[in-house]
């Protein structure tokens, strides 16, 4: 377990300026670190906590490679907050899922760390037991030198007493307290998600919304380009109508004349002036027909423009329907918002009751502690 401890510090890089680490700083190598709030015990009751820093800092595991130490170090500012000596006789106690503790004889006090997860204090607690492991096998291996360098005196290193004081039992609470706030919290990223969920919904109904706005708008641009060159071209019909009667009644009147002068009989007119008068007639036709075209064109273009102004209807009707949609879902948003604040309140009442149930239990713990050593002591007399 030491070897593999020590293989590991030339691939973990700590976070703390060179500057900042308490003792012996060219020797030791960061072997792991985690962020969590730190606490010490009251000196003067041995039942309060007192934190120690006021937002979580860094906790690393260092390694001391000359002299075969692991220590827990914290630095707070510019000193440090924790400078503990890993020994074997040392436990560290999950006194709650985010809190856990250790005595320290040697410092004459308790530490306690509240870290943002269960999951992270289970990290430290697994690096915890793996340096207790390398500290009692480097404890040995120092021991067993001794033995060897000095064969006459075939006996062990004394221990050190002050290292006899134990962690205080493991206590771990789980109380209708903590099952509520695991409820709370479950709530709370269900309501989470469907409230992602929803917003996705609201964007996605946003997007189709603006896609029938343009298409509105488009359709509605087309609509009067359409509606104006129907306006020019009522215009152009009148004027048309109007030039096509004055040719219609000119024809009408060359006719009646060739009609006079074909019934005079000898007094008629020459064959150029009938030629001139059949082209005349020609050309007004031809003049008549093609105006009778455009008048076609025309009528087309205006069942066309009901066929239009039919789907801009439609359009609109699409438009208002996603306008009630959009209203359900900022509803139903609103409902989700309600839901989770009531959730939030739920969890923070949970976490009171919790964090009191534990402020009880900590008291019990070191009351506990007490009355082992009281009763120790009246075992040794």
């Amino acid at each position: 377990m030491g070897a593999t401890l020590q293989e590991r510090n030339g691939k973990t890089s700590c976070s703390w300026p060179v500057r900042m680490y308490p003792l012996h700083r060219e020797r030791e190598q960061p072997i792991f670190s985690a962020r969590a709030h730190v606490f010490q015990i009251d000196p003067a009751t041995k039942r309060n906590w007192i934190p120690a820093s006021k937002h979580a800092v860094t906790v690393s595991f260092f390694y001391d490679a000359n002299r075969n130490v692991y220590r827990i170090i914290s630095v707070g500012g510019t000193k440090a907050i924790i400078n503990s000596t890993v020994t074997p006789n040392m436990t560290f106690t999950k006194t709650s899922q985010k809190f856990g503790q250790w005595a320290d004889s040697r410092a004459n006090t308790v530490y306690g760390l509240g870290f943002g997860s269960e999951q992270q204090l289970h990290q430290f607690a697994e690096r915890f037991k793996e340096v207790k492991e390398a500290a009692r096998l480097a404890r040995e291996k120092s021991q067993d030198k001794i033995e060897l360098t000095n064969p006459a005196l075939n006996i062990a290193a004394p221990q050190d007493l002050s290292d006899d004081l134990q962690s205080p039992p493991v206590l771990c609470i789980n109380g209708p307290g903590e099952d509520k706030l695991f409820r709370s919290q479950s709530a709370d990223i269900t309501l989470s998600s469907e409230k992602e969920r929803i917003k996705k919904m609201l964007s996605e109904g946003s997007i189709c919304e603006m896609n029938l706005e343009a298409e509105l708008f488009t359709l509605q641009d087309s609509n009067a380009k359409l509606v104006a060159a129907l306006h020019e071209a009522n215009a152009n019909v009148e004027q048309w109508k109007k030039q096509l009667a004055a040719y219609q009644e000119e024809t009408e009147r060359l006719r009646d004349q060739v009609a006079d002068l074909e019934a005079h009989g000898g007094h008629g007119p020459s064959d150029l002036l009938k030629d001139e008068l059949t082209q005349s007639l020609e050309e007004l036709e031809a003049l008549l027909k093609a105006k009778d075209e455009e008048i076609h064109i025309l009528q087309s273009k205006k069942s066309d423009y009901h066929e239009l102004e039919q789907e801009r209807e439609e359009a609109i009707h699409r438009l208002q329907e996603l306008e009630m949609r959009n209203v359900e879902l900022e509803r139903r948003v609103q409902n989700a918002e309600q839901t989770l604040a009531s959730s939030l309140e739920e969890r923070d009442r949970a976490e009171n009751e919790v964090q009191r149930v534990i402020d009880i239990l900590d008291v019990k713990i070191f009351d506990l502690n007490d009355l082992r050593q009281s009763l120790a002591k009246l075992i040794d007399k």
